[in-house]
């Protein structure tokens, strides 16, 4: 079991059995650090979708919620420090997933971050009271990042 599994004692597990295929609503995401400290990347009221198709395809959006608008109708446009903090405040990429196991692995064709686009992004899966758990790498001195979904619709 991953050190950092968010969880109540004794409701965290393998999700082996249950098909990844549909679509998934964001509860959640969390950063755990090294040294315990918990912070949300975008805010505790993030929103976001993830998907995964029969035909082995994936995609993912995340956003903090309440947005500021990027003034004028272009959305390639606008002031350089909007557009910064609408950036900074998203995470996308696409591209296709194999499952392995406990882990799924997104090969990531494009990205809203541009440095993992043409990667291979590994993810844990673990089980929390219904949700799909999407845990990134455990490496010395870093975050793991921690995603709970629940089956888009079921909200």
């Amino acid at each position: 079991m991953p050190r950092n599994c968010w969880t109540v004692a004794g409701n965290c597990g393998t999700f082996t059995g249950v098909d990844l295929e549909g679509s998934w609503q964001l509860v959640q995401w969390r950063r755990i650090a090294p040294d315990g400290t918990v912070s949300y990347p975008l805010g505790t009221d993030a929103e976001g979708l993830l998907v995964y198709t029969a035909d082995g395809r994936m995609s993912v959006v995340m956003t903090g919620a309440d947005r500021t608008a990027i003034t004028g109708g272009d959305p390639l446009g606008g002031p350089v420090e909007e557009r910064a903090a609408a950036y900074s405040s998203c995470l996308a990429y696409t591209g296709t997933y194999e499952r392995q196991g406990d882990v799924v692995v997104h090969r990531v064709g494009g990205s809203l971050y541009p440095n993992w686009s043409d990667t291979v992004q590994p993810r844990t899966i673990v089980q929390r009271d219904g949700q799909l758990v999407l845990l990134t790498p455990d490496q010395p001195g870093s975050p793991v990042n921690e995603l709970a979904w629940q089956r888009a619709g079921t909200a």
